[in-house]
């Protein structure tokens, strides 16, 4: 391959991949407004005598859905939460390679996560498993939630793996705050 078709392929690849972090996002995103309008709806319902079957099952789902689906791109954007008091102390090639087995191990334990969610998913599928609430719903439904989060998460360690690999520093580390006021305001977009 020549340079700038390797290039056009790597760009149009890392477009691809940030295409669907943020599109994960955006999914949990609309399911935390779902979770907003359900709640309201069953609190305003319970005042007016009006019911929605099942409002507390297909909240309790678009919570797990939110959770999940919203873990990719939490991590690419270097907001989700992570312990730096180890990894302060190094710098250069070492630092590189405790990167590496971090990511190494989070990549294994992602995808021994994401396989079993997706066979849990399947297997609902299989079995014809519903839901025991007033209203049956088949179980793999809400459950692709779960298991879509979990393997774009995976893409997205494997992602910074192959980053860090190629000697590149990872996406998802942000530089420390300099000053008193930065430590605030990363604090607040944190919701810390």
């Amino acid at each position: 391959m020549t340079g700038d078709r390797r290039e056009g392929f790597t760009g149009m690849v890392r477009r691809s991949l940030d295409l669907l972090y943020l599109g994960a996002g955006w999914l949990a995103g609309l399911f935390l407004i779902s979770i907003f309008a359900l709640m309201m709806g069953l609190s305003i319902g319970r005042q007016v005598g009006l019911n929605i079957p099942s409002g507390d099952d297909f909240t309790s789902w678009a919570m797990a859905a939110m959770a999940f689906l919203g873990l990719a791109h939490t991590f690419k954007s270097g907001d989700m939460i992570r312990v730096e008091l180890l990894f302060e102390r190094f710098k250069g090639r070492i630092r590189q390679v405790m990167e590496i087995l971090c990511l190494s191990l989070a990549l294994v334990m992602s995808g021994y996560f994401s396989w079993h969610a997706t066979m849990m998913s399947w297997d609902s599928y299989r079995f014809f498993e519903y839901s025991q609430g007033v209203l049956a719903v088949p179980m793999w439904i809400p459950q692709i939630g779960y298991a879509l989060g979990l393997i774009i998460l995976t893409i997205a360690i494997l992602d910074e793996l192959v980053i860090v690999l190629s000697g590149r520093k990872p996406t998802y580390e942000k530089p420390p705050a300099t000053t008193a006021e930065e430590v605030v305001e990363r604090a607040l977009q944190s919701g810390v």
